[in-house]
């Protein structure tokens, strides 16, 4: 925590981020009523007193459908991200680590994945299989990967001829050590970076598949979904598609800030600059 206070721009995302994972761990208790409790004598209210962010085409609460979206929406991009993130960790290694033939076909493979558009890739998926959660969350780390392992092979290749590194090889340091020990956690950082940012690209991703209809389906909320309820009404009815709205650029923006800020803070060479 200390270390964030040393750049507004971290300390910001991280209040950000901090609070939205509260609302999410914590919406059972926040929320005024059950999300999915159907009231055809409540239907399209505007926010008020007794319903902060007014009511849906079905009379439920908006505002309780949004603090369990948050729970929908982060969970997926954060189990989302630590799929691409093993898979990118893996194989950025592998390739950089032993170069040559392995890291050729590696590479090329990636070349191949970032060629196709990634949403559209995730499109065809989604479009064979059952819609769900757990789905959505699958598909996003198996369509998301190559990113992490282009940076994590460039660190390697960085970091693979250095002093101790070498004199760790000479003394008979197995290739699991060298990886393990030495590699890896000194290419922790731009992983971290990686994988923050990432987050929200996952939850700009979950929500446009659940606008769609590809997403989450009800009677589950996420802010997609809330947001294509909101489309139908839109004209008379603006809070449907406001509050998930700024709910889903508030946390992306949360992400992005922490990002940054993180990149600043960590990078040796920002902080040379600064001394």
């Amino acid at each position: 925590m200390k270390i964030l206070t040393q750049n507004p721009l971290a300390l910001s995302g991280f209040i950000i981020i901090v609070s939205v994972l509260f609302i999410a761990i914590f919406a059972p208790w926040l929320s005024p009523y059950d999300p999915n409790y159907i009231d055809i004598q409540s239907i399209l209210l505007p926010p008020s007193v007794s319903h902060l962010m007014g009511t849906d085409g079905l009379g439920r609460d908006v505002f309780s459908r949004m603090l369990y979206g948050s729970r929908i929406s982060l969970l997926v991009g954060i189990v989302a991200v630590g799929i691409a993130t093993v898979i990118g960790t893996f194989l950025g290694a592998v390739a950089g680590f032993y170069r040559g033939y392995i890291d050729s076909i590696i590479m090329r493979f990636v070349d191949i994945m970032l060629s196709i558009p990634t949403f559209f890739l995730i499109l065809a998926v989604i479009a064979f299989l059952t819609p769900s959660i757990w789905n959505i969350m699958i598909v996003i780390g198996l369509t998301s990967w190559m990113g992490v392992t282009r940076l994590v092979r460039a660190e390697f290749l960085s970091l693979r001829n250095r002093e101790y590194i070498l004199a760790a090889e000479a003394m008979g340091a197995s290739d699991y050590r060298l990886i393990s020990k030495h590699l890896l956690p000194n290419s922790l950082t731009p992983i971290i970076v990686t994988s923050v940012l990432g987050i929200a690209s996952a939850v700009l991703t979950e929500s446009g598949l659940s606008f769609l209809g590809l997403g989450v389906q009800a009677p589950q909320s996420s802010w997609g979904n809330i947001l294509t309820d909101g489309k139908e009404y839109i004209q008379f009815a603006w809070w449907l598609s406001l509050f998930p709205g700024l709910a889903i650029l508030i946390t992306v923006l949360g992400y992005n800030l922490l990002g940054e800020g993180l990149r600043d803070l960590l990078d040796p060479k920002n902080k040379n600059q600064q001394k």
